[in-house]
């Protein structure tokens, strides 16, 4: 059965103050066109600047996620998110008359209460998804973070997290279906942050919103009530505060017995929001936190754009190649006897590399002079097979194959180091290492097996097909 894209089915507003900014904020969340995904804007702004939730528009991770377009910036967008994730919204207008949203209690069941005062409508286009085609592993050893998913029908989160604390010790958390369990188990999860770190974080100017009811604060730090009465004095927050004896500021009674990893995950879920489109895996997560869901989601959107390229251009998928030779031919201007790409089997548009492949038959006209007695492919013909795969590179990095022409302008350290004969199977290597105003510097390398037969550098121009 098709899933198809969602929107709200009127706008929803609500008024509050921004955790770490502490600015008073009016949110309306309005519907939106299919196609739009989470877009936030500051009406506030002269222009009313537009800053799409990508993870390329993030700019901070200190104890929040931050995204930004130029100078428009707007702080702690993981829980308004995660909560248009869990309710299964794929489309909204995000308007803010400030730089955060109200942090509400700190959990995202604010902004589900709002969705579900309005309700959610389908639309008519399918839904974007991402399908991964094997595993995704995020490492960082220092921090002890590992984050894995999985290929899956569905979107399931798995995290666990490890404080030396006794108030918390080691928690995990499982979420298995976002339908049935987000908006009871999950939404709820309020934020939290250690005693030791709040005196830093004010001082950092974080949590300048923060109170003792949008936030749990667990005591691991030695001090009087009369000390911690004049330490939130001196922060501004107002209310009677003890130190309590649950380990829980104030005896501050969980919502669930694992709240801060239920939290984590609710973080998650907003923080890989940010890929731009429905993620269908299991995740698994330890000891995660927003620079390394940031960093995962990087990993997991480039995966994205590059699925999105091969199904622009690629009609029907083989195993094993990128775009075929059809493929290849709707995009090229180049013909018999002079194309010398048959498929490219490999597209990393985060490292600008591809990897094409040449069949040498002795069917092929040059070896009617080139050598009659002993066929040899001409060097600059390999040279010509690298360049048209670095073409191939161009088109899928924006390049309009209908309006524009790539060129071969320089090869320079060129090295030929086998004769390339029929029957070979040419597989070239094509890294772009610069593309500005319409130049591009290209490396690459053709191979035969294991053996390299041809290297070089290569410069492109990009030109208008008709001259004007």
């Amino acid at each position: 059965m098709t899933r198809k894209q969602t929107t709200l089915a009127d706008a929803v507003t609500m008024d509050g103050v921004g955790l770490h900014t502490g600015n008073i904020t009016t949110m309306t969340f309005r519907p939106a066109a299919e196609g739009t995904g989470y877009r936030f804007l500051r009406t506030d702004l002269p222009g009313s600047v537009e800053i799409p939730a990508i993870v390329d528009n993030v700019v901070d991770i200190a104890r929040g996620t931050t995204i930004a377009v130029g100078d428009a910036r707007v702080h702690t967008v993981e829980h308004v998110l995660a909560a248009l994730v869990g309710m299964g919204v794929d489309n909204v207008l995000i308007e803010l008359s400030n730089n955060e949203p109200p942090v509400g209690d700190g959990s995202s069941l604010p902004y589900v209460e709002m969705i579900k005062r309005v309700g959610v409508v389908e639309q008519s286009a399918d839904r974007e998804e991402l399908v991964l085609e094997g595993p995704i592993r995020y490492l960082n050893e220092q921090r002890g973070t590992e984050i894995v998913a999985l290929p899956n029908d569905d979107y399931r989160v798995t995290v666990m997290v490890d404080y030396n604390n006794p108030a918390l010790g080691s928690q995990h958390t499982g979420l298995f279906n976002l339908e049935t369990e987000f908006e009871t188990e999950f939404a709820p999860a309020r934020t939290f942050c250690f005693l030791h770190e709040v005196e830093t974080l004010w001082k950092q100017g974080l949590i300048q919103g923060g109170n003792l009811d949008n936030a749990i604060v667990i005591v691991d730090k030695e001090m009087s009530d009369g000390d911690l009465r004049d330490l939130l004095t001196s922060m501004g927050i107002q209310g009677n505060a003890v130190l309590g004896t649950n380990g829980i500021l104030n005896d501050n009674r969980l919502r669930f017995k694992n709240e801060p990893a239920r939290h984590k995950l609710l973080d998650m879920i907003g923080d890989l929001a940010l890929i731009g489109a429905r993620l269908r895996a299991q995740v698994l997560a330890a000891r995660p936190g927003h620079a390394s869901n940031i960093e995962f989601a990087r990993m997991v959107r480039r995966m994205y754009e590059k699925q999105q390229t091969v199904k622009k251009y690629q009609r029907d998928r083989t195993a094993g190649v990128v775009f075929d030779i059809n493929t290849i031919l709707r995009l090229m201007p180049h013909r018999w006897p002079f194309l010398l790409v048959d498929k490219i089997t490999d597209f990393d548009p985060e490292n600008n590399r591809i990897v094409g492949i040449k069949n040498v038959t002795f069917n092929e006209p040059q070896f009617l002079g080139h050598f009659p007695d002993r066929p040899i492919f001409p060097g600059v013909l390999i040279m010509e097979a690298m360049a048209q795969t670095g073409c191939m590179l161009l088109v899928t990095k924006g390049v309009d194959a209908e309006k524009k022409l790539v060129f071969f302008a320089a090869m320079n350290n060129v090295k030929f180091k086998k004769p390339v004969i029929p029957g070979d199977v040419l597989v070239m290597d094509v890294t772009m290492t610069r593309f500005r105003f319409n130049t591009a510097q290209l490396v690459g390398r053709a191979m035969v097996g294991d053996q390299v037969v041809a290297e070089g550098e290569l410069t492109a121009a990009v030109v208008d097909r008709e001259v004007q």
